[in-house]
């Protein structure tokens, strides 16, 4: 079938996706590899037919960031200080650049050009920039879809698009489809195929049990980076309070981290009483069969519709009404029209009226940032799945993950780092070892090593990496200069391999590499390239002599490789001033575990991850690395406004606080 997940089975609400009071085709998501989305976007387009078929547009709108860009392209501000101002700006902030940012610039606010600049782009906020197309919205005609809306080509390759966006579409009760690119599904493909490949075990997802006992105690102890949906900061923290251990838990703790059960007020009812605190309110029997597996508290919007079809009377289309009208209640108001009908109802039914308010008000709280069961059972699915390859497979979970960046919300530096941590090998780069992904090779241990791919250098792209390849299909790379002739990349892909110290497997460092592509010229001559193909081998012209040129620091190998492959194998970058660190007491990441709720100390790291979710009211999440751990700091609206530009700049900071626990 479509998805391995059992509706029957997890008593999913059938009305949530079609319903007859909708007169409205059916609400179809489909998740696929994000690899192959354009598969199955060009299979419609030919089996539907390019006249009925064709991607709905997105009104794309002006926000802080781009307003400022291309107001001060037009007033004549040089590109590195309009840069400077957007940089100041919270991702996908509404608010304009305000004085205070431009004074820590120390720019004058008195020039008549920057004010004119920063009054215009915050006026230009919410408004049309330009026509998009959407991310995977399909819209489905049986007639002619060029009789009702222009058709016009797409900005990408055998794309097209009409000039109607997703409310236009929804308003006219077309059909549409939304097919969808989800990573991680292309990641653990490529780790069933790797798992096959070099472990001869042939697994899928849906021949996955959900009941290891020992994935769950991973889960439980929040050992999750890489994994699906809960390797936020959030999620991590609550992973020890929740400690799942069978598969529903896993489907409630993918829904809860989010901001409707925040909002409504129902993460920590759920919390309390899954720890024995509280016992949970069943007024009824027929509620206690619709909210008994999340001990009470209504966290899906199925359950939403199932309290007001069993509570109060309503019937299934109507339910569904009720939650369509809590997801737009803050633009339209039109959830009040239920609110009587629905508080009424249950008092008529004998529940308590104090209990059935408070029962709207939770489901009016979370009405909007709502999650379906349905996504949610999905979605652990796929959860489930990537922890058990983490845990029983970690090597292969480590280089499908590395295969599939940028993805989730960590670097590949701290990827590589868990991994290591979990006693897998890791392999640099290698012109002559390295295919373009990375791949698993044989060491001994207990698990494959982990050989990272030419992938991994910065700037160096898919083409050149396949012709390197290519290359030394038959003899192996002897030199920089051979890698140049039999290559045949240009002197700047070849550049790309020194910076990423890809020639160590010839005794050559970084430093020694650089220098032998600057003696090369910028491709081999015709005469000598030749002569080369026919000898098969190359000859001396262009060659430079050997030079002894003393090797980089410790240090300025660890920035290099950062800078070439984002990550380092040597070493972490604060063990080269951790002396300096401990002599200004700055406490190690992995001593906050040991140290008392309530204490203050300073810690440092490299900056992992910066959050500010619309929800949290102003507050930043911000999550540091330094050699022994991580470290998670919250920071209330009015200290990130006082150190805005650090935090929105720095790589590396320090911060002072208290431990909280």
């Amino acid at each position: 079938g479509v998805t391995s997940i059992d509706p029957i089975k997890h008593e999913l609400l059938f009305e949530r996706f079609v319903s007859g009071e909708r007169r409205e085709p059916p609400d179809i998501d489909v998740d696929f590899e994000h690899e192959r989305r354009e598969e199955i976007i060009q299979w419609i387009y030919e089996t539907y037919g390019r006249n009925h078929s064709a991607l709905t547009a997105v009104v794309t709108r002006y926000r802080a960031r781009g307003a400022v860009r291309d107001v001060g392209k037009v007033l004549g501000l040089p590109e590195d200080l309009t840069s400077s101002l957007a940089g100041l700006v919270w991702g996908w902030s509404a608010d304009g650049v305000g004085e205070k940012q431009v004074e820590e610039l120390n720019l004058d606010i008195g020039d008549r050009r920057l004010r004119l600049t920063l009054e215009l782009a915050r006026k230009l906020i919410g408004v049309p920039r330009h026509m998009s197309q959407h991310p995977g919205g399909f819209v489905l005609t049986h007639d002619r879809l060029d009789d009702l809306v222009p058709i016009e080509p797409a900005a990408m390759e055998d794309r097209q698009i009409i000039e109607w966006d997703k409310d236009d579409i929804d308003a006219l009760k077309f059909m549409k489809v939304d097919v969808l690119g989800l990573g991680m599904l292309g990641c653990m493909n490529r780790a069933f195929n790797m798992l096959e490949a070099d472990k001869g075990l042939r697994v899928g997802l849906a021949d996955l049990q959900d009941d290891d006992p020992d994935v769950y105690a991973m889960i439980s102890k929040a050992d999750t980076l890489g994994t699906f949906q809960i390797e936020s900061r959030a999620q991590m923290s609550m992973l020890p309070r929740m400690k799942p251990r069978r598969f529903y838990d896993l489907v409630i703790q993918v829904a809860i981290v989010r901001p409707g059960p925040i909002q409504g007020d129902m993460v920590h009812p759920y919390l309390r009483r899954r720890e024995g605190l509280e016992k949970p309110e069943y007024p009824r029997p027929e509620l206690r069969a619709v909210l008994e597996k999340t001990l009470g508290v209504p966290l899906f919007q199925e359950q939403a519709m199932k309290v007001a079809i069993v509570g109060a009377g309503f019937t299934a289309p109507e339910a569904d009404q009720l939650r369509r009208a809590m997801a737009t209640f803050k633009f339209t108001g039109g959830v009040s029209h239920f609110s009587e009908k629905l508080i009424e109802g249950m008092v008529e039914r004998g529940y308590p009226r104090d209990f059935a308010e408070r029962t709207f008000r939770q489901l009016e709280g979370f009405g909007s940032y709502g999650f379906p069961e349905s996504h949610a059972a999905s979605f652990a699915k796929i959860s489930y799945a990537s922890s058990w390859m983490k845990h029983h497979h970690p090597d292969v979970f480590c280089a499908a993950l590395m295969n599939a960046q940028p993805m989730g919300f960590y670097a590949p530096a701290q990827i590589v780092r868990d991994a290591r941590d979990h006693g897998v090998e890791v392999q640099p780069p290698c012109v002559n070892a390295s295919r373009w992904d990375c791949t698993l090779e044989k060491t001994g241990g207990r698990y494959l090593a982990v050989r990272l791919g030419l992938r991994q250098i910065r700037g160096l792209s898919n083409a050149d990496g396949a012709k390197i390849v290519g290359a030394r299909t038959i003899t192996p790379f002897e030199s920089v200069e051979d890698v140049w002739r039999r290559s045949g990349v240009q002197r700047a892909a070849i550049e790309k391999l020194a910076d990423g110290d890809a020639f160590h497997g010839f005794s050559v460092d970084r430093r020694q590499g650089l220098w032998k592509v600057r003696g090369l010229g910028e491709a081999p001559l015709p005469l000598f390239a030749a002569a080369d193909r026919s000898a098969e081998t190359f000859s001396a012209e262009g060659l430079e002599p050997d030079v002894a040129l003393r090797p980089l620091t410790d240090g300025r190998e660890v920035i290099e490789d950062y800078r070439a492959l984002q990550l380092s194998l040597r070493a972490h970058p604060l063990m080269f001033v951790r002396d300096e660190l401990t002599r200004r007491g700055v406490t190690k990441c992995a001593d906050l575990a040991n140290i008392r709720d309530g204490r203050y100390v300073e810690v440092a790291g490299i900056v992992l991850v910066r959050q500010k979710p619309g929800s949290a009211k102003g507050v930043l999440f911000i999550t540091i690395e330094d050699e022994t751990g991580i470290a998670n700091g919250i920071l209330w609206p009015d200290r990130f406004e006082a150190q805005r530009r650090t935090i929105m700049s720095a790589s590396m900071v320090g911060m002072k606080g208290q431990v909280q626990k």
